[in-house]
């Protein structure tokens, strides 16, 4: 059984394409905005990856 027809992943495809254009577009637009008011807000990505790296370690840890 098929899951997706041929014309729902064009769809899926088109949705993407567009989707990302526009945020980016959005995103350059502000740049100068977000550079202002979000200064510093890198390390929290880094801080939550590195959180979310440590309970994938913990839970193959405790999964042996």
């Amino acid at each position: 059984i098929k899951m997706f027809t041929t014309g729902q992943w064009v769809f899926a495809a088109l949705f993407f394409i567009a989707f990302v254009f526009f945020v980016s577009r959005s995103y350059r637009k502000d740049r100068k905005l977000h550079k202002k008011e979000y200064r510093g807000s890198f390390w929290i990505l880094i801080g939550f990856i590195v959180f979310v790296a440590l309970l994938f370690l913990i839970k193959l840890m405790l999964n042996k």
